[in-house]
C-alpha cells in the first residue's frame, strides 16, 4: 500500500492519500462530528460555562464505547462524566476537525500536534466503526474468509484499513 504515513523532519509526519481515499476519511470524519455533537448541559448559565453537563451513560453503544465510565462504582462514574464529556466531546471533535481540515489527495506534511489530532481521530473512526460492526479479535479471520459480494464487505474492508493506517502512523511517530 502506498497509502499512509511516514516519518518527516523535525518530528513531522508525511501523509500520502489517493482522491478516493480522502473522500472516505472526510466522509467518516463528517459522521463523527455528528456523532460527538455537544452534551446535553445544564440550564444553569454558570454549569453551562464550564461545561458541566448530563451524568447518564449514553444509551448508545458507540456513545458509550467513545465515552466509557471511569470508575465502576456508579455514582462515582456519573459524577466524573458530569464534569469531564462535554470536554471530550469538544477534544474529539477538534481532532476530526484537525483531520477534516489537513486531509487532501497527495502528500501532505503534518505538524506533530496535527499528527497526533490524526492519531486520536483514527482511534475513535476505528472504536465507533468497530462498535456498529461487533468487531472481534477474530475480525482479520472474518475479512479473509468473507465474500466480497457480502454486503458487510466494504465496512469490514475499511475498518482494516483504518486499523492500517493507524499502525502507519504509529510507527511515524514513534
Amino acid at each position: 500500500m502506498s497509502s499512509g504515513f511516514s516519518r518527516g523532519k523535525e518530528g513531522t509526519v508525511i501523509a500520502k492519500f489517493e482522491a478516493a481515499e480522502i473522500s472516505l476519511l472526510r466522509s467518516l470524519v463528517s459522521m463523527m462530528l455528528g456523532i460527538v455533537s455537544p452534551g446535553q448541559t445544564s440550564d444553569d448559565p454558570l454549569e453551562r460555562a464550564l461545561g458541566i453537563g448530563d451524568s447518564a451513560v449514553p444509551s448508545d453503544p458507540v456513545l458509550a464505547r467513545l465515552f466509557p465510565s471511569a470508575y465502576e462504582d456508579e455514582k462515582e462514574a456519573a459524577e466524573f462524566r458530569r464534569y469531564t464529556e462535554a470536554t471530550l466531546r469538544d477534544g474529539k471533535r477538534a481532532d476530526a476537525q484537525t483531520v477534516h481540515e489537513t486531509a487532501r489527495a497527495g502528500r501532505a506534511e503534518l505538524s506533530p500536534e496535527q499528527a497526533q489530532a490524526w492519531l486520536r481521530s483514527l482511534n475513535d473512526l476505528r472504536l465507533t466503526l468497530g462498535t456498529k460492526l461487533d468487531v472481534t479479535e477474530e475480525v482479520h479471520d472474518e475479512i479473509a474468509m468473507m465474500s466480497e459480494d457480502d454486503p458487510r464487505y466494504p465496512a469490514y474492508v475499511t475498518y482494516d484499513w483504518l486499523t492500517y493506517l493507524q499502525d502507519s502512523l504509529v510507527r511515524a511517530l514513534w
